[in-house]
């Protein structure tokens, strides 16, 4: 039987409730984190629990646990359920208030741990590559909602999302105010040119993922070059290789944009490395 931690206790997931006066659901006023789970262990954890106190600080948001409470909700959440592999999804909302954006009118933040299964890409797609399309909808502006906030509020990235399902895409690529490229609607963007590894730095409008600082680390480490630049799609268009990271997604290649094959149209070798590299680190550390 699946449980979910609610505020203090774990209870089935049918009686997890919150009230319909919770600012989280009437706008989008909390803060969340996803986190995968491999063989029972909560991957980078720590990462995600700072990230969420940053996040909560940055929106006033008080939790109304420590991180190390945090932390060991989460791991208690997982093994009452039993996971092995799965996804977390961690969400404080503002609480209960008026029918208003008035924070002082709000009360006891809710804290919300769900442990579960997750449909993850077929194998099919981690072998011969994602297709995507450019979206008409721009990622929102970083001066006026900073994409370093990992916020309930996703209609930004919905919207993208369903152009991409409307032209046949699974992803669909974001570019800023400044027409350069942002990210996808959940996934960070590299590219590869001559060996060198490429994405777009903070101020791209981007949030800076968890999955992204890992690539990132490995990348270097093998001996790669890793540098965060503004790129346009012309650079997409070019590239020798493209590939997206994410909590979900992991490293996943992309082989054509809007119609136009990237590289090989397959696959490339940095990119298969770095997915093996990151499948091993997954399976030798947790939370």
């Amino acid at each position: 039987m699946s449980v979910v931690y609610l505020s203090g206790a774990l209870v089935d997931k049918d009686q997890a409730k919150v009230s319909v006066f919770d600012h989280g659901l009437l706008y989008g006023d909390g803060v969340f984190e996803g986190i995968r789970v491999y063989r029972g262990r909560v991957f980078l954890l720590a990462e995600h629990i700072e990230r969420l106190y940053q996040s909560a600080r940055a929106i006033r948001l008080e939790i109304p646990l420590s991180p190390a409470a945090m932390t060991a909700a989460v791991e208690s959440t997982v093994a009452a359920n039993r996971l092995s592999d799965g996804y977390v999804r961690l969400v404080v909302t503002r609480g209960a208030g008026s029918l208003g954006l008035d924070i002082r009118k709000t009360s006891q933040p809710q804290v919300i741990i769900i442990a579960d299964t997750i449909t993850l890409y077929p194998p099919e797609f981690y072998e011969n590559g994602l297709k995507l399309i450019t979206a008409s909808t721009m990622r929102n502006h970083a001066a006026a909602l900073s994409p370093r906030i990992k916020s309930l509020n996703y209609l930004n990235n919905i919207l993208a999302k369903i152009e991409g399902a409307d032209a046949g895409c699974v992803e669909a690529l974001m570019l800023n105010h400044k027409g350069e490229v942002a990210e996808c609607t959940a996934d960070n963007v590299f590219i590869v040119q001559k060996g060198v590894l490429k994405t777009p730095p903070p101020d791209a409008g981007i949030l800076e993922g968890i999955t992204r600082a890992a690539i990132m680390r490995l990348a270097q480490a093998a001996g790669y070059a890793v540098h965060e630049v503004a790129l346009q799609r012309h650079d997409l268009y070019i590239a020798d290789e493209c590939f997206l990271t994410g909590t979900a997604a992991e490293v996943v290649a992309i082989v054509s944009l809007d119609g136009r094959m990237i590289g090989s149209g397959k696959p490339g070798p940095i990119t298969r490395d770095l997915l093996g590299r990151f499948q091993k680190l997954t399976q030798d550390s947790g939370s």
